[in-house]
């Protein structure tokens, strides 16, 4: 069976519990959620499938805990492993909403991954995004301080979306 790991970054808490819903809807164990923070880049080679989320800051910046991490990450070869990424943003922020994961994206499909994960944006109004290609997001993206009422219904399609990727 394939293992997955989740990494996530965090200041408020939105990301964190985006991670654990994740987990639970994909039956990842609690060991295999790594915050970012304290976590070795390194870690991501223990797993075939990865979940990376971060939140979306500033004028469109990485969580802060994600630049030491994805400098690491970004380094190692992911050939052979699936990436997908999800984050979290204020869609108020009308020209960067969840712009770290279209960030993170880049980066870690210059790893020779497989990058899965792309989703919808139905339902969100914003003007610009990094995470925004061809037509949908590269992937999954939460906002819980203006939609609340979608974040479990996104996941949980999502998460469907992901086991048959992850196959």
């Amino acid at each position: 069976m394939k293992k997955t790991g989740i990494f996530y970054g965090s200041a408020t808490g939105n990301t964190a519990d985006v991670a654990r819903m994740i987990a639970g809807r994909l039956g990842v164990a609690a060991a295999d959620i790594h915050d970012v923070a304290s976590t070795a880049p390194s870690a991501l080679g223990a797993y075939d499938n990865l979940i990376l989320g971060s939140s979306t800051w500033g004028s469109g910046d990485l969580e802060d805990d994600w630049y030491d991490f994805i400098d690491g990450a970004d380094a190692l070869d992911l050939k052979g492993k699936k990436i997908a990424v999800f984050g979290c943003g204020d869609e108020t922020m009308y020209d960067t909403f969840c712009d770290a994961v279209g960030q993170i994206y880049d980066r870690m499909a210059a790893t020779g991954a497989t990058m899965v994960g792309r989703f919808n944006a139905d339902g969100y109004d914003f003007g610009e995004s990094k995470a925004y290609r061809d037509g949908a997001m590269v992937g999954l993206t939460i906002d819980q301080d203006n939609h609340p009422e979608l974040t479990e219904r996104r996941v949980e399609a999502w998460c469907e979306q992901l086991k048959k990727e992850f196959e």
